[in-house]
């Protein structure tokens, strides 16, 4: 259907951006929770993008310009991520050493969210069973090691190229990953995140 017109001179009123942005908004998450819907139902990997759009009734043109590959349908929330992330290192209790926020953040965001959720333990096993998604999390997640690195050297007063910034950083978002197939994986993140608070030498050192 066309757009309404107002009758004036100059032509159709332009829609109010926050509609729009709001339109678009509810026609992304329309799209990311059917996809998600049939992910669970059947598999990652038995589900088709014309499928993903027929059931969020958009087409697939509509459906790659919010996700550009069948992977980000699966992912939402890069920005708020990266958001929460620098805010878990900018705006941690005066005091906490770095690495002791980014252990906190790595607790919450990686296993408190799952506490009683089962659509989010659903999700993370879906996750974790297609290799595709596995991947692309990660190299989703390391995306955001520039700006973490960027706030550390601001909180710590380090320069900006300074190369323990960016360690710490890369360190930071890698250590969750290796404790995901630990039995105990909230005591493996602990004791990753100990690794990167009191170094190698300290931890490693026989008891006296």
């Amino acid at each position: 259907m066309p757009p309404t017109t107002t009758g004036t001179a100059t032509g159709p009123s332009p829609a109010p951006a926050g509609r729009r942005e709001r339109k678009k908004a509810a026609t992304r998450q329309a799209i990311a929770d059917a996809a998600l819907r049939l992910f669970l139902e059947r598999g990652y990997d038995e589900v088709g993008v014309r499928e993903i759009a027929d059931a969020a009734d958009v087409s697939t043109t509509t459906l790659f310009k919010h996700f550009p590959v069948k992977e980000a349908l699966v992912f939402d929330e890069d920005r708020d991520q990266e958001a929460r992330l620098l805010a878990a290192v900018r705006e941690r209790p005066e005091g906490q050493s770095l690495p002791a926020a980014l252990r906190e953040h790595a607790l919450t965001t990686r296993l408190a969210a799952a506490d009683g959720d089962a659509r989010f333990s659903a999700f993370a096993d879906l996750v974790a069973a297609t290799p595709a998604l596995r991947d692309y999390a990660q190299n989703m997640w390391l995306r955001h090691t520039a700006a973490l690195a960027q706030a550390i050297a601001e909180e710590s007063g380090l320069a900006p190229d300074d190369p323990l910034c960016a360690a710490l950083a890369h360190f930071a978002l890698e250590a969750p990953r290796a404790a995901c197939a630990h039995d105990n994986p909230r005591e493996a993140i602990t004791r990753a995140f100990d690794l990167l608070e009191h170094g190698w030498s300290t931890l490693t050192r026989p008891e006296a």
